[in-house]
């Protein structure tokens, strides 16, 4: 069967194209299982698709065809913003909403969808393209590899509850959400620029971080609670959002602290609340302070460690510049892309953490898949560990050279989910 695929205009204001608007979006919540869209969520998420500038992609039923309409058979939208890389922030493709009709896989679509995108970010200079995905058997075939992994912990908050010497130098302050979002976006903006694996946020984040908005129900979010920490300067220098649940517990939506101390200070308030005795988040930084800062560290468990942050190479020499190193070295890398992009052989030679990356025809010291490739960008995964598991080619010194060029010590973080 033929398709018509085509990009929307979402500031086209005619009748045809907010019908066609309506069902692409219709057509995502079909794709993951979700309520018909109502009025209003349609409004926002229109409006966030035009704040990000969203390139929004789909495959249509011709004209005629059984089923035909403006609800399209596959979707799939990209937009770019940045990643920081580590020694910068890198220009970023970000796949969202990407659902092909249970009537019509294994048809190519989502083959077509990709490509086409990934062939326009190279064509626009986006060295990077990056999802979080569903399902984790998708994506490899396109390159892309599992970069950061999301660690969920639940905290045990109960009487005993106790810190070994800390005690905070600044304090805690509930306020509500709307007024608390210029210190979060602040905040968050700082971490950003720091934080090696950090993804930008897209617009929605407002909606959803104020409490304006829940995506997922509809409506405000009246539950959302917001607290932020300040220094002993009167600087705000963290936050959290929460949510209160049921049987004394507390979800943390969102945690981000600019120092340990902050860090520290915003689980001494969480856990200090009345009546509440177990505290969860599924984003745990992986250098969270808590576990060791406790006097007894069985009160922290880790309850889920699962891929978070994907990432696609588009171009080697641009997105391993932008990365740091962690010893002087040259190895020359071999890649191997059945789609291109990343394919070849690359010079690396790193000094003083800034590593300069060239084509070359020299022989490869160590070979690749453009998928391991971006498992390793961020180095949540060892060298090693990747080459025990058969996903990296080369001699024992090749690889032990790559490792201790490449492999970095401090963890990288996301939190953004688009």
């Amino acid at each position: 069967m033929d398709y018509d695929f085509a990009i929307l205009d979402f500031f086209d204001e005619s009748d045809e194209a907010t019908a066609l608007r309506r069902g692409w979006i219709d057509g995502v919540l079909r794709g993951f299982r979700e309520d018909r869209p109502e009025d209003e969520l349609v409004t926002r998420w229109v409006n966030h698709y035009r704040t990000d500038r969203v390139v929004v992609r789909g495959a249509w039923l011709p004209a005629g065809e059984f089923g035909a309409g403006p609800i399209p058979v596959a979707t799939y939208a990209s937009f770019d913003k940045t990643l920081n890389a580590g020694r910068e922030l890198v220009p970023l493709r970000m796949i969202t909403d990407v659902t092909t009709s249970a009537s019509h896989r294994r048809r190519g679509l989502l083959r077509r969808l990709i490509e086409d995108d990934l062939s326009d970010a190279v064509a626009q200079g986006v060295p990077i393209a990056a999802l979080t995905a569903s399902e984790a058997t998708i994506y490899g075939r396109w390159g892309f590899g599992p970069a950061t992994f999301r660690r969920g912990i639940e905290v045990d908050t109960s009487p005993g509850f106790a810190f070994r010497s800390f005690v905070d130098p600044g304090r805690v302050e509930l306020i509500e959400p709307l007024d608390a979002w210029p210190h979060v976006k602040g905040v968050f903006d700082v971490f950003h620029a720091r934080q090696r694996g950090s993804v930008e946020w897209p617009s929605p984040y407002q909606d959803m971080h104020t409490g304006t908005y829940d995506f997922t129900g509809g409506g405000g979010n009246r539950k959302l609670r917001a607290a932020v920490h300040l220094d002993d300067g009167g600087q705000v220098d963290g936050f959290t959002l929460f949510k209160h649940g049921e049987k004394d517990t507390v979800k943390v939506d969102e945690m981000v602290a600019l120092s340990p101390a902050a860090q520290l200070g915003l689980w001494s308030f969480l856990a200090g609340m009345d009546r509440v005795k177990t505290v969860t988040f599924n984003l745990a930084h992986p250098d969270d302070p808590i576990t060791w800062a406790l006097t007894d560290l069985n009160r922290v468990k880790t309850t889920e460690i699962e891929e978070f942050l994907w990432l696609r190479i588009l171009d080697v020499p641009r997105a391993l510049a932008a990365r740091p190193w962690a010893a002087d070295g040259t190895i020359v890398l071999e890649v191997d892309d059945p789609h291109g992009h990343a394919a070849g052989r690359y010079a690396v030679e790193a000094g003083d953490g800034v590593a300069a990356v060239s084509r070359t025809e020299e022989e490869p010291d160590v070979r690749v898949t453009a998928e391991t490739l971006g498992s390793l960008y961020l180095s949540d995964v060892g060298v090693q560990q990747l080459r025990r598991a058969g996903r990296i080619d080369g001699t024992d010194d090749a690889v032990r050279r790559f490792a201790a060029m490449a492999d970095l010590s401090d963890p990288p973080y996301s939190l953004t989910g688009f």
